[in-house]
């Protein structure tokens, strides 16, 4: 009996929910409004007496230290932080100096108001797994209180049956030691001033007196100079340096202690252009042509006013380096690397308008100048707006590429289409309906609605796709990878 050929792939929902816990706690430097009270913040804890200060301690200890691993190193972290206020002829004792740090520290629940838009790619170690089975590293949107959002992390185990077999999530959860990265690109860091429309003859004296490769201390040092002995007036200079600091501070690395747990990882805001949330990081395994692989993840940066495509790399998810990404092409959101290089470009989905989808090609994975339009709304289910939703996958039929689509009532739906395996700027085919609606009961949210994905993963012979509900939670579906392929309408 010849096999029923289908007009829509069957895709299979999973019971598993990927749900927030507000029990899950980071600390964060605590600066009241008005620096004018810092001091005498400060000055109250140092007129403490001893046995008081000692009680109050013992205390604090009782309360917080259980609920992070290492509640000391913390507020020595927050003592720096205010450590140019402490009075100079004041002879703090070690519980003092804890102490200090305690007042200047609070907790932030990171997923207490939301947890969605999974990522998911391979773990970087695949041993000692059963036959069939894959280990996964899952990246997903976490929002706490004010809206702020980061990455979190979820590992576990995809099984031969597609069952997922998630490991423990930790109680604890740690921000990384941030630093600014030890060394700028002198040629990157001048592309990226002219990009700006900030090159002038101040970051020219400045750039003209650092090496090919500086440091962030060097940079410090020239600026330090030109105070001294200015070139132009003081308002200028400001201006100029400030433009200079918000480029390197942008530019930094996070290194997690190797012995916690993934989920114990969360890569919370650090620079100020992403003070508001860092968003939709799409994270995809990219092989060189040499074979070796590295982790990408491109997010949007968001100040609260305005946005900045970022761009993630890490070996082993434990050192993170986070840059800008440049460019006249660098506009708008979504953007969604490609797994490997084509005819010798790094290759990009984006979308610059915020309607349709576009492909750009790129020498330098930092700079994208050009992008083209390679798909626009033709459906009703994304009449509003089409996008991708995470990175391509490669099949020897060609590039699998999800898409989301906003429709009436702004509802978000997910779509896929094929891309040319050697020319990705053409379309083959494209599912006409939507591969994922909201159901009944994934319309209830923060955002009602919603069906979304930052990133998928084959696995035995289907796609498997994590995706967020209504931006507060997160379900997984199936589908198998030949129905979904031979469901798709041939482009003309």
């Amino acid at each position: 009996m010849p096999e029923k050929i289908l007009s829509r792939p069957r895709i299979k929902r999973k019971k598993t929910r990927i749900e927030g816990d507000a029990s899950r706690v980071i600390t964060r430097t605590h600066i009241p409004h008005g620096a004018h009270r810092i001091p005498k913040i400060i000055q109250r804890i140092v007129d403490l007496p001893d046995t008081t200060a000692e009680d109050l301690l013992a205390q604090i200890m009782l309360d917080f230290s259980g609920r992070h691993k290492d509640i000391r190193r913390v507020f020595e972290r927050s003592l720096n932080e205010v450590r140019d206020h402490v009075p100079r002829d004041a002879v703090l004792s070690g519980t003092k100096r804890a102490l200090i740090g305690a007042y200047f520290t609070m907790e932030y629940s990171i997923e207490s108001a939301a947890l969605f838009n999974p990522s998911i790619v391979l773990h970087p170690d695949q041993s000692h797994l059963d036959k069939g089975s894959l280990r996964f590293i899952m990246s997903l949107r976490a929002i706490g209180e004010g809206h702020v959002s980061s990455i979190v992390f979820r590992s576990g185990v995809l099984d031969r049956d597609n069952t997922f077999i998630f490991d423990p999530t930790s109680d604890y959860v740690e921000r990384p030691d941030a630093r600014l990265n030890p060394v700028y690109d002198r040629h990157l860091f001048q592309l990226k001033l002219d990009e700006m429309e900030a090159s002038n003859g101040i970051t020219a004296r400045i750039l003209d007196q650092l090496p090919e490769d500086f440091t962030y201390d060097d940079l410090n040092e020239k600026i330090r100079a030109l105070r001294e002995r200015p070139i132009s007036s003081e308002a200028r200079q400001n201006a100029t340096f400030e433009i200079m600091y918000w480029l390197a501070n942008s530019n930094y690395e996070m290194n997690f202690r190797p012995d916690h747990k993934i989920s114990e990882r969360v890569i919370f805001p650090v620079s100020e252009n992403e003070s508001s949330g860092i968003e939709d990081a799409r994270f995809v395994q990219f092989l060189d042509d040499n074979g070796e692989g590295t982790y990408y993840a491109t997010y949007t940066a968001y100040n609260g006013f305005t946005i900045l495509p970022q761009l993630i790399e890490t070996k082993d998810f434990i050192k993170f380096k986070v840059m800008t990404l440049n460019g006249k092409a660098i506009q708008n959101k979504g953007m969604a690397l490609f797994p490997r290089r084509i005819d010798g470009s790094y290759v990009m989905l984006s979308r610059q308008d915020g309607e349709n989808s576009h492909i750009m090609f790129s020498d330098n994975i930092h700079f994208w100048q050009e992008s083209e339009i390679i798909q626009e709304p033709t459906w009703p289910w994304e009449f509003i707006q089409i996008g991708n939703c995470g990175s391509p996958l490669e099949t020897d039929k060609g590039w699998i590429v999800l898409t989301h689509g906003v429709g009436p009532m702004r509802q978000y739906c997910i779509g896929a289409m094929l891309l040319d395996l050697e020319n990705p700027a053409r379309i083959i085919a494209r599912l006409e309906e939507p591969l994922l609606t909201p159901r009944e009961e994934e319309r209830e949210g923060y955002v009602p609605n919603v069906v979304y994905t930052c990133g998928a993963i084959f696995h035995h012979d289907d796609l498997v796709i994590p995706y967020g509900m209504s931006d507060i939670t997160c379900g997984i579906a199936t589908v198998k990878v030949s129905e979904l392929i031979n469901c798709m309408q041939t482009v003309a």
